[in-house]
């Protein structure tokens, strides 16, 4: 026992800094994509080569990025010759609606915070239940990983429950499956009011690479009022962190990560 605390003391803190500090990520990190259009020449068939939909032609003719089709993957930066399009070093992407991750940039604006009785119910205690509707597994695990002792949610009192009835809000991964769609619209009604929905990961948002099969519904169904979109293929603990803090009210919108100070 005294060789395990001796060991324990040596390897110090484990948990992450965030947000009072900036995350370092390794070499191979892929974050939000960015897009130069001047530099693409030819952008519909820049989009005919990318396994997604994340290079998309407006009515106009003017190509933009969908952030929330985005599978993350080294092809997409490849299918432009021109380097238009190129993975960056943020991971903050999140956003309230759907609209929201297609841009001309690339850029995704900071959350914006929930109303100020919605912040006082779930500012410092928030309950979620995980629903798998249809998934590889990954942003699962990306969610379990949220609990492990480098990430912590649960220091920002947030956490995942067993049941539903004891949820303040639903996540939902996968593109939705048709075996699933009952259990969602079930999760979601035994949830109660008020609730937050929260779509993780590329299936969630648009249905990911299984977009178009007969055997998913592309998504989280239309019917169903999502109040935080994070894209991700799968997405970083921290993207779904940075999502939850901002859309609590403790990350004040225009301050990124790393400019936070202690106790705020």
């Amino acid at each position: 026992m005294l060789k395990y605390l001796r060991t324990r003391l040596q390897q110090g803190t484990r948990t992450s800094s965030f947000p009072e500090d900036m995350p370092a990520f390794p070499e191979r990190f892929r974050g939000r994509p960015g897009f130069e259009p001047a530099r693409c020449t030819d952008p519909g068939a820049c989009a005919g080569r990318m396994p997604s939909e994340l290079l998309q032609i407006g009515p106009e003719g003017e190509a933009r990025l969908d952030v929330g089709a985005c599978l993350f993957s080294p092809e997409e930066a490849a299918a432009c010759p021109h380097g238009a399009v190129r993975f960056t070093r943020e991971f903050a992407m999140a956003t309230r609606t759907r609209e929201g991750l297609r841009t001309r940039s690339g850029e995704a604006g900071l959350v914006a915070a929930l109303g100020r009785e919605m912040q006082r119910l779930f500012g410092r205690s928030l309950r979620l239940r995980s629903v798998s509707a249809g998934s590889c597994s990954g942003c699962e695990a990306e969610l379990v990983a949220l609990g492990n002792v480098v990430f912590d949610m649960a220091r920002f009192g947030i956490q995942f429950v067993a049941s539903p009835r004891h949820a303040d809000g639903i996540v939902i991964t996968g593109a939705v499956s048709t075996n699933m769609r009952d259990a969602v619209f079930r999760t979601l009604e035994a949830t109660p009011e008020p609730r937050l929905v929260i779509a993780v990961g590329a299936c969630a948002i648009n249905g990911g690479p299984f977009r178009g099969s007969p055997e998913v519904g592309d998504g989280v169904p239309s019917e169903i009022p999502v109040d935080l979109w994070v894209p991700g293929c799968p997405p970083h603990p921290l993207t779904v962190l940075d999502g939850l803090l901002r859309l609590l009210g403790r990350l004040p919108k225009g301050r990124p990560a790393g400019d936070v100070a202690p106790g705020d």
